[in-house]
């Protein structure tokens, strides 16, 4: 790999990077943008929102010297992540556990929470501001620049500018490790213009079916295009549809397949209750043969866990037990079954927003009520939930409602939101009880306080839902 090291420790993002090599930029490039101004011009340069395909974002990469024949690598060792559910989480781990080893890292993840710069990382440090700006200055000059392609002014979608824009900062940074997430499907993905040293699936289930349709092998192939000729491949669930080992197949690539090249186990002295930690052991069960045991619980999925441990190893990286432990013990995700106390109340936050998250979710919660054998007379549990109109809601409320007492509508911002009433009429039908009906996700965790019964809240739904109800709380806190 690539030579090791850490940004120095107390370094700010913008500290820790690395000086930027610019070229001139074009005359058509605005100056003196912020980034929220920068954010806007993305948002309306192109005619639509989502457009499937590497032909245009791949002639900007050209231009940029991040593809091609002379392209300069992104770093030591690049993996990518794509899968349904549980890509941010695996990316997360990923991180921690590379820095853990001392090596300098690079994440590009999608989509965020509060803040645009949440999305790409520089030695577990977002990038500033000022980062961000040259980078947009550079891409826009570069779909400006006409380099005897043919293919003049490129149009480019706020995905697709702001991937090349997180790859570009990659490539100056030289990272020993360079982990990118895939944002819708796989082949078609921006990221996917990269050729990544190690491929990971993380699940594949339904979720935009708009783009991807609902036929789960077509989706499966959609995720295996990040696969590569001769590189390894890793599997983070034994149920992906057969598309995915059969694209790999054609690949002449064996992939590494969880509970079946690997695995993990809860520990036999496990005890499950507040006053134990719960440790669990994880296993390489092909060459070379592998045992870290007595780890700590990440507070993630343990089979993402159990995945980024594997595409450690697949990436070169020999794994230190200590510094496992300590990136394990360490590691923090927002919106990833993450808990606050505010207002006299614990409240759950989970952008999960798809029927398969949200029976993970409230697998968990189940659990959780085992352990504290919560009442829900005395100790109720509401959801906050808000969805997207090309979400399955039906799908997510089912999955919830053995987990929750009631529920709190509400209505997000934007033309792709589904109406509160909507959400409410679902949740009846579900069987489920509606508490209020609200026309924005602060009114309803403001109804919440005030007039709900002291209980916990699991706010949940989408990433939209999240990001809103994390400025209330931090807001209001």
């Amino acid at each position: 790999m690539a030579e090791q090291g850490t940004a120095p420790a107390g370094c700010s993002a913008s500290d820790a990077l690395q000086p930027l090599s610019l070229s001139s930029l074009h005359a058509a490039v605005p100056r003196g943008l912020t980034l929220a101004q920068w954010l806007t011009r993305l948002e309306c340069q192109h005619p639509v929102s989502i457009d499937m395909g590497l032909s245009r974002v791949q002639c900007v990469a050209r231009r940029l010297g991040l593809v091609g024949p002379d392209a300069r690598r992104l770093g030591g060792r690049v993996i990518t992540v794509a899968g349904t559910n549980g890509k941010g989480s695996t990316v997360a781990m990923l991180d921690a556990l590379g820095r853990a080893h001392g090596l300098t890292t690079a994440t590009y993840t999608s989509p965020h929470l509060l803040h645009y710069n949440e999305r790409l990382s520089v030695n577990g440090q977002n990038v500033s501001d000022d980062a961000l700006i040259t980078a947009f200055e550079q891409i826009d000059s570069a779909r400006h620049t006409d380099e005897d392609d043919g293919e003049g002014v490129v149009s480019l979608t706020y995905f697709e500018a702001g991937t090349l824009a997180g790859l570009w900062l990659i490539a100056q940074q030289q990272p020993a490790l360079a982990i990118l997430e895939v944002g819708l499907g796989g082949r078609l993905d921006a990221v996917n213009i990269i050729d990544c040293d190690v491929a990971v699936i993380t699940t594949v289930a339904q979720d935009h079916a708009a783009f991807l349709g609902t036929d789960i092998e077509n989706i499966g192939f959609e995720k295996a295009g990040i696969l590569r000729a001769g590189r390894p491949a890793i599997f983070g669930s034994d149920g992906l549809p057969a598309s995915c080992a059969a694209h790999a197949d054609t690949l002449d690539v064996t992939p590494q397949v969880l509970w079946q090249d690997f695995r993990w186990q809860s520990d036999e002295n496990e005890i499950d209750t507040g006053n134990a930690e719960p440790r669990w052991t994880w296993q390489r069960l092909i060459s070379p043969a592998l045992t870290l045991e007595a780890l700590p619980d990440p507070g993630l999925p343990r089979d993402n866990a159990a995945t980024a441990l594997s595409a450690l190893v697949a990436a070169g990286v020999t794994l230190d037990e200590s510094a496992v432990r300590h990136a394990l013990a360490t590691v923090k995700l927002k919106g990833r079954m993450q808990w606050l106390t505010r207002h006299a109340r614990d409240w759950c936050l989970d952008v999960g927003h798809n029927p398969h998250a949200a029976a993970y979710l409230a697998q968990r919660l189940a659990a959780r009520d085992q352990r504290s054998g919560r009442d829900a007379a005395t100790q109720p549990r509401w959801a906050l939930l808000a969805m997207l109109g090309d979400k399955d809601a039906h799908g997510v409320i089912e999955a919830l409602a053995p987990v929750v007492d009631g529920f709190v509508v509400a209505t997000l911002e934007g033309e792709r939101s589904r109406l509160a009433s909507e959400l409410a009429s679902v949740v009846r039908a579900s069987g489920g009880s509606v508490l209020a009906e609200c026309d924005a996700v602060s009114a309803a965790a403001q109804w919440l306080v005030e007039d709900a019964a002291v209980g916990e809240v699991l706010v949940c739904g989408s990433f939209f839902t999240v990001g809103a109800a994390l400025t209330w709380l931090e807001a209001d806190a």
